[in-house]
């Protein structure tokens, strides 16, 4: 199945300057409301209560803010996920307290509200562990864009290949967390596990490409570069919209449908979805097509062939 009816011929080197400057005024704004904002991070990273109670009938959030508060719990989050009868609490880490005591003293604030109310999961999670979790999720996303840059470069014999998959991979993660800075949904381990899956996802687009980028180079080795690169995204532009278009269809229903637990994730998925499309088709080529690529970095031997042909 193809998404278009005839293969395109779009000149994508031609404008890719253009692209460069779209790509660094969103990364710019999203690296920029990183730092001066921050992440809404969720109890994974910062220790916590995180409490899913259920109510008889509609829950009024603003008066469960207020109980909790009056009992002692500080600075409490309150919000409605999946139906109008169920809500997420989020209260700050209590190392005074146990896990035991958090929940009676939960419940009955929560009675005192609706004696119908009932705290269906209670999870408890230290600071020291939150900690361990940020450091842990930071070393498998370095890890993760290394061993992309090492297999890039092994797979197809040059840096320059290597280098312009890393910005693109790149591109799409500092996209996600500029998208979670600025609408302060909550940063959790399923959004950082959504980041790993958007780079994954998008390399193996940026592969694809390249795969037939070489396809290219080896039969015609004296074409432009920059046309070989543009035909190689057209002749894999139309399954890379297919596949996509496919997947989000399934994240947007996640997105909309799977209640509180998954909005995070999906967000990030459907963010990255998006800017991996963007970046397979302009960023990583068109990065090695600006790094100097030719045939000779893919096949190492014409060079040598050519130099030997000479009298």
């Amino acid at each position: 199945m193809e998404f278009f009816s005839h293969q395109t011929n779009y000149p994508f080197m031609a404008t890719r300057r253009v692209w460069y400057t779209l790509s660094a005024v969103l990364m710019i704004v999203a690296l920029a409301s990183f730092f001066w904002h921050g992440l809404n991070l969720a109890i994974d990273f910062t220790g916590g209560v995180n409490a899913e109670v259920s109510f008889p009938g509609a829950a009024n959030v603003e008066a469960v803010r207020a109980q909790l508060a009056a009992t002692g719990f500080h600075e409490p989050q309150v919000q409605n996920f999946g139906s109008s009868r169920d809500i997420s609490i989020r209260l700050p880490p209590d190392p005074k307290h146990s896990a035991g005591e958090i929940r009676q003293q939960l419940d009955g604030a929560l009675k005192a509200i609706d004696p119908g109310a009932q705290v269906v999961q209670l999870d408890v999670v230290g600071p020291q562990v939150g900690n361990e979790l940020r450091m842990s999720a930071v070393w498998a996303l370095l890890f993760t864009l290394l061993g992309i840059f090492i297999y890039i470069a092994l797979r197809f014999h040059t840096w320059k290949l290597s280098f312009g998959a890393i910005l693109a991979v790149l591109h799409d993660p500092i996209l996600v967390l500029g998208f979670f800075s600025i609408t302060q949904l909550p940063f959790d381990l399923s959004v950082v596990a959504a980041m790993l899956a958007v780079i994954g996802y998008s390399l193996n687009d940026t592969v694809v490409v390249f795969d037939r980028i070489r396809e290219r180079f080896e039969g015609n080795r004296r074409a432009a570069p920059a046309a070989l690169l543009d035909q190689s995204i057209n002749q894999t532009l139309s399954r890379t919209i297919m596949t996509k278009v496919v997947t989000s269809i399934v994240v947007v229903a996640l997105l909309f449908l799977g209640g509180l637990a998954l909005k995070g994730f999906s967000a990030a998925l459907l963010i990255g979805i998006i800017a991996g499309t963007y970046s397979s088709i302009y960023i990583s080529s068109a990065i090695a097509l600006d790094c100097g690529l030719t045939a000779e970095d893919i096949f190492p031997t014409v060079k040598k062939a050519v130099l030997d042909h000479l009298p």
